[in-house]
């Protein structure tokens, strides 16, 4: 099998390294570097530690590929779905100006600290949806498979029922009857809404814009997108990466097209000779006021690159904080909407049982 197949193999099959993956990689090829251990023999180390046999294809390409006197970086760009583009253009310019190792720990903290990022957002979203899905999945069960063994006794019975008891026998019957119907049609719809964020770049941008608008939510992401912004571009200036390129990598590595779009017009703004605040100022729903004064000053003094960093340091801690005042936020909310619906089914059931008692007493 040949280079090319190889890759094709790796590719059709998901071949891909993680961010963790790609974080060790780079912080252990940063340590060979730094000792003095030569290019090849640090790929051999890191190649036997290796048990994934597609990954250690790759890894034997790449060392093919240095073996015949290629730089580590053409040799990456061959896998840039595997690798990422900004892991690639940061060892180049490693390469290029002698300073491979210096650049290889750079990538292996801002991998690192962007899945910590993304692991704490994640980890904030979790809660409230597993709440939400079991507050759901107790009352669904209370009312399509408890209520109903006692709804033959109000039935059986000609009295006029409590408002709530019938709006739960209503519910009851629907859920039973076209509960399956309302599941197919919410999950169409998700998946409706998916395929056309995927088809789509209008829908996509339009999601993405105004999921920083979210209640609760919104301020969160924000803070993440700016973070992994800051951070990411700081670093790349660090690394000797002209402004120009840096933003093109940080656009390339977004997710989000309201923010990607932001970074490539500042792109182009930066070749027009604009500097970079007067971009940010003509996008306030995206980027706050802080923000683009910090930069201001940063380029005024010539100190941008440190000036993103502590903007980095600054998001990443409104980050965690979002984190924590989510839970207590929604932690207490969740609860009470689930005492309601507990207590409004309860009720609904001993109100008439209890109207029927005292009939019979008297």
């Amino acid at each position: 099998m040949n280079k090319a197949s190889i890759s094709k193999v790796g590719n059709q099959f998901g071949t891909r390294f993680s961010i963790k993956e790609q974080s060790l990689f780079a912080k252990r090829m940063s340590f060979l570097v730094k000792a003095g251990v030569p290019l090849i023999d640090c790929l051999n180390m890191i190649r036997t530690q290796t048990k994934s046999k597609a990954k250690s294809k790759v890894f034997d390409m790449v060392i093919d590929d240095v073996n015949n006197g290629q730089f580590l970086a053409t040799s990456l760009g061959k896998h840039r779905r595997m690798f990422g583009d900004f892991a690639i253009n940061l060892i180049h310019v490693g390469e290029q100006s002698g300073i491979l190792s210096q650049n290889l720990a750079y990538l292996a903290d801002e991998l690192q600290k962007k899945e910590m990022l993304r692991n704490k957002v994640i980890g904030a979203l979790v809660y409230p949806i597993v709440i939400t899905i079991a507050t759901l999945g107790i009352t669904g069960v209370l009312t399509v498979y408890i209520f109903p063994k006692i709804l033959p006794i109000f039935a059986s019975l000609n009295v006029t029922l409590p408002l709530s008891t019938r709006i739960l026998i209503a519910t009851s019957n629907f859920l039973k009857n076209d509960g399956l119907w309302l599941l197919l049609g919410i999950i169409v719809f998700m998946c409706t809404m998916a395929y056309l964020k995927f088809r789509y770049a209008q829908v996509q941008y339009f999601l993405d814009r105004n999921s920083i608008r979210i209640p609760l939510f919104g301020a969160m992401l924000q803070s993440y997108n700016l973070a992994n912004f800051t951070r990411t571009l700081g670093l790349l200036l660090i690394s000797g990466v002209r402004l120009t390129d840096s933003m093109v990598m940080v656009a390339e590595a977004t997710p989000n097209l309201a923010y990607r779009r932001a970074y490539e017009n500042i792109a182009a703004s930066i070749v027009k000779g604009e500097p970079m605040s007067r971009e940010l100022s003509r996008q306030p729903n995206l980027f706050p006021d802080t923000l683009r004064h910090m930069v201001t000053v940063g380029e005024t003094t010539g100190g941008l690159s440190s000036t993103l960093l502590y903007l980095s340091e600054m998001h990443e801690g409104e980050v965690e904080e979002a984190t924590k005042n989510l839970s207590s936020t929604i932690e207490p909310l969740l609860m009470v909407v689930m005492g309601c619906l507990v207590g409004f089914i309860a009720v609904s059931i001993i109100t008439p049982i209890y109207e029927i008692t005292q009939s019979l007493h008297q």
